[in-house]
């Protein structure tokens, strides 16, 4: 029996979900870190570090840690990660827990070591690794165990992983550094290019959500934004509209629907026959972009549909896998 607390977290992008065996979700923040500069303590994690986002004076720094999936700055994700145990656990660490961390399906060996090695040293007892795609087709409900292939779509923050996953391990599996973020900068580009407008990532992300979609909408939507004028260098209020939107989103979708179609390509015909049956099943932040699914549909010729509750599917599948860790012995690493 082990006597120290089992803990699951899906380190994302954009945001880092904790599970606690026994408990479920006990924490769900922005992977953001705020610092300061002198001596590099931690400010403020989450939520509160978010809203310092393009703020902060020059003492300072709020950054994401977390980019394109895998950890971009190691200590910060070391305090970051520290910060979820104590949350998890309490400050009383004499008993350490273990730790699952679900990683990109295509990361190196070099950012799997990293992932190990911030773990520890945030204060884990053993720490194990698990590919994102098994994790979100775990927590979606998949039978993943079936001699039958499974499709998973999971589009995060900072990447897109798409796997087909049969008898408790993935089959295929191929990723792209295209995600929520991209699309964000996509939308940024649109604006200072076509209105001469530099908007901030906070201010694209809610125009992505609120008029965002994956196809060209039949009634046109608009909002306003404000951003800074690149010529006068002063504040100005534009009008974007969801063909805007649309437009600007193009080459990265194109980039995760690509994505799909090579793993297909490369699936023994056996499994595409259950998959053309079972249809793809989409999680993660992105894949609630409006008409993904309609999209994927239509593009790729197999149906496709969103999870139940597709933000948690990763660390559901996490929680899942570290609560019954000999069942999934063998899909960890």
């Amino acid at each position: 029996m082990s006597w120290g607390k089992r803990i699951g977290i899906d380190l994302g992008t954009a945001n880092s979900l904790v599970w606690v065996a026994g408990r479920g979700i006990v924490l769900n923040e922005p992977t953001v870190v705020a610092v300061s500069v002198e001596d590099m303590r931690v400010v403020a994690v989450g939520h509160e570090a978010k809203t310092m986002l393009g703020r902060t004076p020059g003492n300072i720094i709020a950054s994401r840690p977390m980019k394109d999936g895998v950890i971009a700055d190691y200590a910060i994700t070391e305090a970051l990660i520290r910060f979820f145990i104590q949350k998890a656990v309490g400050k009383n660490l004499w008993l350490k827990p273990e730790v699952m961390i679900c990683v990109p399906a295509g990361c190196t060996q070099v950012e799997r070591r990293a992932a190990v090695d911030a773990t520890m040293a945030a204060g884990a007892k053993a720490t194990y690794l698990i590919d994102e795609p098994l994790a979100a087709a775990i927590g979606a409900g998949v039978p993943i165990a079936e001699a039958s292939g499974n499709m998973i779509l999971d589009v995060g923050g900072g990447s897109a992983e798409t796997a087909v996953i049969s008898l408790g391990g993935v089959v295929a599996h191929k990723s792209v550094r295209v995600g929520g973020n991209k699309l964000d900068e996509a939308i940024m580009d649109f604006a200072r290019r076509n209105h001469a407008l530099v908007i901030g990532d906070q201010t694209a992300e809610m125009v992505k959500i609120k008029i965002g979609s994956a196809i060209k909408l039949p009634r046109e939507e608009s909002i306003q934004v404000k951003g800074r004028d690149t010529v006068t260098g002063l504040p100005r209020t534009i009008t974007l509209t969801s063909s805007d939107v649309y437009q600007a989103l193009t080459k990265p979708l194109a980039q995760i629907v690509g994505v799909v179609k090579a793993v297909l390509e490369e699936t023994p015909p056996e499994l595409s026959s259950d998959i053309i049956d079972r249809g793809i099943v989409m999680s993660g932040g992105t894949a609630t972009l409006r008409n993904l699914d309609t999209l994927l549909t239509r593009e790729v010729g197999v149906p496709a549909y969103l999870a139940e509750e597709p933000l948690l599917c990763v660390v559901k599948g996490t929680g899942k896998a570290i609560e019954n860790i000999d069942t999934y012995r063998r899909a960890l690493r």
